[in-house]
């Protein structure tokens, strides 16, 4: 992970991109999410839309309403400065969510003969550690937690199921996830739970929101 100052690129027409560094951690993505909190209390005339990722911020505007430098101006005098990054004052406190899993992936000895590690020991390494929502992406509802211990780095699946039930719960390098819906996926699954990570008809329908933290609760198979 490399934290640098912000730098601005645009992105297409319409998109002003705000990169903060290289790779993902929990310090970028911090950054990128108190950036994120900043421009929308700020209310910049003329965004359209603000979408955080793992290093990079894109602000979306209407370029028939407002220039590219124009914009620019706006969003450099909204983000917080090096003072502000210092504390996360005015950033929501994070939710904590248990999500409770049965160890039963059909990856789960594969996993366990590439780490070198029983299942017992894969089991607590995953359940003992807390994982911030990075970024929630891919389909709505799949939000990527890190950091993984980095004796449970997996590579992901040389071939990608066509179809992933939701509810299960996976690994690749160092992230870990749910699945929120069936979906093509090449994650190593090495469990699944009963918790559903999004439904459309609820207030809101994704459980996990950026920078949430989960921990996973082993139970009985």
């Amino acid at each position: 992970m490399i934290l640098r100052p912000p730098a601005f690129a645009p992105l297409g027409d319409s998109a002003i991109a705000i990169r903060f560094g290289e790779g993902a951690s929990d310090e970028l993505s911090r950054a990128v999410f108190r950036s994120a909190q900043a421009l929308a209390r700020a209310r910049i005339d003329g965004a359209d839309d603000i979408v955080p990722a793992y290093a990079v911020l894109t602000v979306f505007y209407d370029p028939v309403a407002v220039s590219y430098d124009d914009m620019l101006v706006r969003i450099q005098a909204a983000l917080p400065d090096e003072a502000d990054a210092a504390d996360d004052f005015h950033t929501p406190p994070a939710t904590l969510v248990r999500i409770p899993v049965r160890y039963d992936g059909e990856d789960l000895d594969n996993v366990g003969r590439t780490t070198g590690l029983s299942t017992k020991d894969l089991i607590e390494l995953h359940s003992g550690g807390d994982y911030r929502a990075q970024v929630i992406g891919f389909v709505p509802g799949f939000a990527y937690l890190g950091t993984l211990d980095p004796r449970l780095s997996c590579p992901r699946l040389a071939s990608p199921r066509k179809h992933v039930r939701p509810g299960s719960v996976a690994i690749a390098d160092l992230q870990t996830a749910v699945y929120p819906s069936t979906t093509p996926g090449g994650w190593n699954i090495i469990g699944h739970t009963e918790t559903v990570m999004f439904d459309a008809m609820r207030d809101t329908p994704a459980l996990l929101r950026v920078g949430d933290r989960v921990k996973f609760d082993p139970v009985d198979l």
